[in-house]
């Protein structure tokens, strides 16, 4: 049977001897027709004539067919069609060669009983042959001439000939390369002996390296635990006896206590003081501690800009008088409110402006706040003084611990620019310090701006929760930032977001009809979430809630909470996730 993808070339039978020839030139030519190369051709030729001889010698008569298939992959089919007669199956011997030379060589039987060896070579890959191509070479192949015996014969020499003389050309350039490869191995395994002995050599150093690395790893690991126990340690020594003189100095100037007398309740007052700022420097190693081992954790709240400033300038007024030196606050440019850690910020502004009053001998400090950016995205914090400055060699160093500027005579520990800069990192901000030796110094805090939430440009909000007093807070802070679907449970979540694709969700963590677990898991990847919850998610360790982009304390929600937590969890914006 024709495959329907296969084109007639060409029909060529075998009565006698002489066919055997003919069916083997005819081979040999179509395969030249076809495009095959002169190897090719000759494996064609020579399958037909060890297959022909062999079919011929069993049945007397076959029927070679050459047929050209034409698609992804063409190829040239001979079919060799004879009936079986009484004489069984045919030898095998001419198959088997035929199976060494050509791509496919299998045996079938048509519905007319007769038995059907298909010789199959694929073609080269190329663009095929055009319909034009395949009539001019059916008509050349109609045109052959019959061959003689002898004639195919000579052609059978010559391709012997041919055969073995490619066989000694290919076995002289064999020879040519064994040799130079033998030359190259020896220089390739001289160059191997030199390099083994070199890599030996780096290795033991390497080793020798990597074992004093390891070494001096676990000393500095060692050293760095035992310095934040050591810190741990002596903070909580050293709070005890501090909250005693506190105590014992309120005690003192209880007005219920006995009169003191007033230099006796202005010496109470300065022990008083004295005892609050080393309480407050005992807090400050007790967080250095937490921060080197990454558990200091900003506590976000909606922090009154203004009101901050006053409170601290209130407090430090005094300590700036003493030194005979002006204290001045600049909030024209700032912003009513930001949401942060107000006790962080709190710590790193009095750090500052402490700093600025300890190193200025006369003139004034200032701390100027104002908003930043082009869409006001952020908040400077700048302290600047009048003071001695810091030399250009010291900029960076003054931010590594317990280092102190040489000649400033200033006492002090070395640990209050490091802690500042800690916070600010942990606030999501960063601190800078730029001076002038003799002229002053100014310290620069930048911290993200509080952002509203129409900025965001939300169009759809889902809120899940499965209280309804908490649903309606949410829906009025949301206001008319976006539009506001909700679900009691979060089955009834997924449900809504899978037919309303919402831009935020804002989701509790525990409700009977689905918990927001099973919504964290359900919602696409990205869509953002923020998870409004009165659990310390921080205390669950559950990397399922890695999936929320923040998450806001149900006790403490108002609009700028809100309006950052959204944009942390649309935007990736800064600080961590709380």
């Amino acid at each position: 049977m024709i495959p329907v993808a296969a084109e007639e070339l060409l029909r060529v039978d075998i009565r006698d001897e002489d066919g055997v020839f003919a069916v083997r030139r005819a081979g040999r030519e179509v395969a030249a027709a076809v495009g095959l190369d002169a190897q090719d051709q000759v494996r064609v030729a020579t399958a037909l004539s060890e297959v022909g001889r062999d079919l011929y010698a069993h049945a007397g008569q076959v029927e070679a067919a050459f047929l050209l298939e034409r698609g992804a992959a063409s190829a040239l089919l001979v079919e060799l069609r004879f009936s079986p007669g009484a004489g069984g199956r045919p030898p095998a011997e001419g198959t088997r060669a035929a199976s060494r030379l050509m791509d496919l060589v299998e045996e079938d039987v048509d519905v007319e009983d007769q038995v059907v060896i298909r010789i199959r070579k694929t073609l080269p890959a190329g663009p095929g042959m055009a319909d034009a191509a395949v009539v001019a070479v059916r008509d050349r192949l109609g045109h052959l001439a019959p061959t003689r015996a002898l004639e195919e014969l000579s052609a059978q020499n010559a391709e012997l000939v041919g055969a073995l003389e490619d066989v000694r050309r290919q076995r002289e350039e064999l020879r040519s390369l064994n040799a130079e490869l033998e030359e190259t191995n020896h220089g390739v395994m001289a160059l191997y002996n030199q390099l083994s002995q070199e890599l030996e050599d780096t290795n033991r150093g390497v080793v020798a390296l990597y074992a004093e690395l390891e070494e001096k790893s676990d000393q500095l690991r060692e050293a760095s635990e035992a310095k934040n126990r050591f810190w741990a340690n002596i903070s909580h020594e050293l709070r005890t006896p501090v909250n005693g003189v506190i105590g014992l100095t309120r005690l003192l100037l209880d007005p219920a206590a006995e009169p003191l007398t007033a230099e006796q309740r202005h010496q109470i007052g300065l022990i008083a003081d004295a005892g609050g700022t080393l309480r407050a420097l005992v807090d400050e190693l007790l967080d250095m501690a937490k921060a080197e081992q990454g558990r200091l954790v900003a506590d976000q709240s909606e922090v009154d800009v203004p009101a901050l400033v006053a409170r601290l300038a209130a407090l430090l007024e005094p300590m700036a008088a003493e030194a005979g030196l002006t204290l001045a606050v600049d909030v024209a440019d700032a912003p009513a409110a930001l949401v942060t850690d107000e006790t962080m910020l709190t710590r790193v502004l009095r750090n500052l402006l402490a700093n600025g009053v300890k190193f200025t001998r006369e003139g004034e400090v200032r701390l100027a706040v104002r908003r930043t950016g082009a869409d006001g995205d952020g908040v400077e914090f700048t302290v600047s003084d009048t003071g001695i400055g810091v030399p250009p060699e010291d900029v960076e160093r003054v931010f590594e611990e317990f280092y102190q500027v040489p000649g400033t005579g200033s006492g002090g520990t070395g640990l209050g620019l490091p802690y500042a800069r800690r916070l600010a990192q942990t606030l999501g901000g960063d601190l800078s310090l730029d001076s002038v030796l003799g002229e002053g110094t100014t310290v620069t805090l930048r911290l993200p701006a509080q952002r509203e939430l129409g900025a965001l440009g939300l169009r759809h909000v889902l809120v899940v929760d499965d209280e309804e007093p908490a649903r309606a807070l949410l829906r009025r802070l949301v206001g008319d930032a976006a539009r506001v679907t909700e679900a009691s449970g979060g089955h009834e979540a997924l449900e809504l977001a899978a037919a309303d694709r919402p831009d935020l969700v804002l989701l509790d963590l525990r409700m009977p009809a689905g918990d927001g677990y099973d919504v964290l898991a359900g919602l696409p990847a990205d869509v953002p979430v923020v998870l409004v919850t009165s659990i310390d998610v921080t205390a669950l360790a559950d990397d399922r809630l890695d999936r929320a982009g923040a998450v806001l304390d149900k006790g403490r929600i108002g609009p700028a909470m809100l309006a950052d937590a959204a944009w942390r969890a649309v935007r990736g914006g800064s600080g961590e996730k709380r």
